[in-house]
């Protein structure tokens, strides 16, 4: 019997080490799932940098590339893209867009014009189309050739009321005029709302900070790319 106790003893004493072994066991296993799910949110990391990275240089190329078409003899209308008006009269950047569509007018590439641009919220009384339209006559065109479109607050609501007018007006070919880093978005949106055939006219800027403004295109792109999809979902 005493034997038989003493074996039994042992065997209760030696028993507890395999435990001790499991829970070495328990200890590390946190640690390499932690590993492992620092590893893959790393890799995703990395994937949507490099995926941003890419869209920022596609965004770009589309905002230095405008578009290069040969303009025809004539088209139904011009339709000048808005900017901002400081003190009632067109800012340095607008003018050059109004100048271009000065010398485009001039040269009979269209007869009228839609000069397209709400109201400032920087103390401006006049919408930004009143404002155009003041500047083209005062650089000599006629009154009654100009239309004004003075609601938008966005290029897609520049091109989307002035598609509006020129129903209402029965006008068909266009020639949008605006500035070159301005081009492929303005004629992506022309071609998405249903204008026919839409050209545009760019112009490259002497008085804008173009990093700023290029780079604040590349935003404004990508958020016309989402509108866009939203728009063919019905959203």
């Amino acid at each position: 019997m005493t034997a038989k106790t003493n074996m039994n003893h042992k065997q209760r004493t030696v028993s507890p080490k395999p435990r001790k072994a499991s829970k070495a066991a328990s200890k590390s296993m946190p640690k390499s799932k932690f590993r492992r799910i620092m590893a893959n949110l790393f890799r995703t990391f990395i994937i949507l940098f490099l995926l941003g990275v890419g869209w920022i240089i596609y965004i770009q190329w589309k905002v230095q590339v405008a578009p290069d078409q040969d303009l025809p003899k004539q088209v139904d209308v011009g339709i000048v893209l808005g900017a901002s008006l400081r003190q009632d009269i067109p800012s340095p950047g607008l003018q050059e867009r109004l100048d271009l569509a000065v010398n485009l007018y001039k040269q009979g590439k269209f007869k009228q014009l839609i000069v397209s641009g709400g109201l400032d919220h920087n103390g401006s009384k006049l919408t930004e189309a009143e404002g155009m339209r003041d500047y083209l006559i005062k650089k000599g065109l006629p009154a009654k050739s100009i239309l004004i479109e003075p609601r938008a607050t966005s290029t897609y609501e520049n091109l989307l009321f002035s598609k509006q007018i020129m129903d209402e007006q029965g006008l068909v070919s266009s020639i949008i005029v605006t500035h070159s880093y301005h081009g492929s978005r303005s004629l992506d949106i022309a071609e998405s709302i249903g204008l026919k055939d839409p050209l545009v006219s760019s112009i490259d800027s002497e008085v804008l900070f173009m990093p700023y403004h290029e780079a604040r295109e590349t935003l404004a792109y990508t958020k016309w790319i989402w509108t866009k999809l939203l728009l063919k979902v019905g959203i």
